[in-house]
């Protein structure tokens, strides 16, 4: 029986560790040689000594268990690097299939504190790494689709957050970055669908060394079973979403965690008012804008993750 990847090529980015690590493996699990790209910086927030080890290590527990892996340890982020990445899995099997984006770095400040430093970093990995690498991607898929006058196989899964939805007061270059990708994927799923490449955009949820204080206060299960919180519960729909059984599932969003997969709707229109006159005026404004909101309970913003029964506790 063949498994659901064989024969396809994958990348994962940030695959060194915590959920990419886990992204790798499933890839590799349901039979994809993986491309694990990590540029090893101990910090989460992208500070240290950048390293080729975690990129080397995950990509020999694939071979270990019998899988095809090559290790790769640029910064996603600088546009060379992304291509470098792109025409390594190329060289190296042919073709790329399957692109997962999941590198990233943390620089928590409230938006009145926050430097113009911590503001641009956060974009530059989460948000430019994305585009780097869809980039070269888009560009081989598009070549080959053009040389082959018929459609070819590309999956892109990318990752944003609950930060996007939901808010995160102390993370607006976070917030912001993640709120980007959605749009990236959107526009990128629109555009690459005639050469058979689909986008996908998940908010996962999970225990990392990037989230290690968010969750602190989640215990372990104290039995030994699998966390609520662990990878493993969100790797398993990026390889779904990786494989030639999600061909109809594109431009989505989707919000995974401890067992759950929500598909979440683009924005609807919670409410209209129309001027009685040529324009609105301040006053009009006031007296139709002020009651609708003072009927709220609260000075609210956009409460996604309730919504979504996402509230701790």
């Amino acid at each position: 029986m063949s498994l659901p990847l064989e024969g396809l090529s994958a990348i994962v980015t940030g695959a060194g560790r915590g959920l990419g690590r886990a992204e790798a493996l499933e890839l590799a699990r349901l039979g994809a040689s993986v491309v694990v790209n990590d540029y090893g910086r101990p910090g989460r927030d992208g500070s240290g000594e950048a390293s080729a080890t975690p990129a080397e290590e995950v990509a020999e527990e694939i071979r270990t268990t019998g899988g095809s892996a090559t290790a790769h340890h640029g910064d996603v982020s600088e546009f060379t690097q992304a291509r470098g990445l792109v025409g390594l899995a190329v060289s190296t099997y042919g073709k790329l299939d399957i692109l997962v984006n999941n590198a990233g770095i943390l620089r928590d400040r409230m938006v009145f504190s926050m430097s113009e430093s911590e503001w641009d970093s956060v974009i530059r990995v989460h948000l430019k790494g994305h585009f780097n690498t869809t980039h070269f991607a888009s560009v081989h898929w598009r070549e080959r689709s053009k040389a082959s006058g018929a459609p070819v196989y590309g999956r892109i899964v990318n990752t944003s957050s609950e930060a996007f939805l939901a808010g995160s007061a102390g993370q607006p270059n976070y917030a912001a970055a993640k709120g980007g990708i959605v749009g990236l994927t959107t526009s990128t799923a629109l555009a690459l669908a005639k050469y058979g490449v689909t986008a996908n955009v998940i908010c996962p949820r999970a225990r990392t060394r990037m989230t290690q204080d968010v969750f602190a206060g989640f215990a372990e299960p104290a039995d030994g079973g699998l966390d609520p919180l662990a990878p493993e519960h969100v790797s398993p729909l990026v390889g779904y979403l990786a494989s030639p059984a999600a061909s109809k599932v594109n431009g989505q969003l989707l919000v995974v965690h401890g067992g759950m997969v929500a598909i979440v709707e683009r924005p609807r229109v919670a409410a209209k008012f129309d001027t009685s006159k040529e324009a609105f005026s301040y006053d009009e404004l006031d007296a139709v804008l002020t009651p609708h909101y003072a009927d709220r309970p609260g000075n609210e913003t956009f409460a996604a993750a309730e919504v979504l029964g996402l509230k701790r506790g």
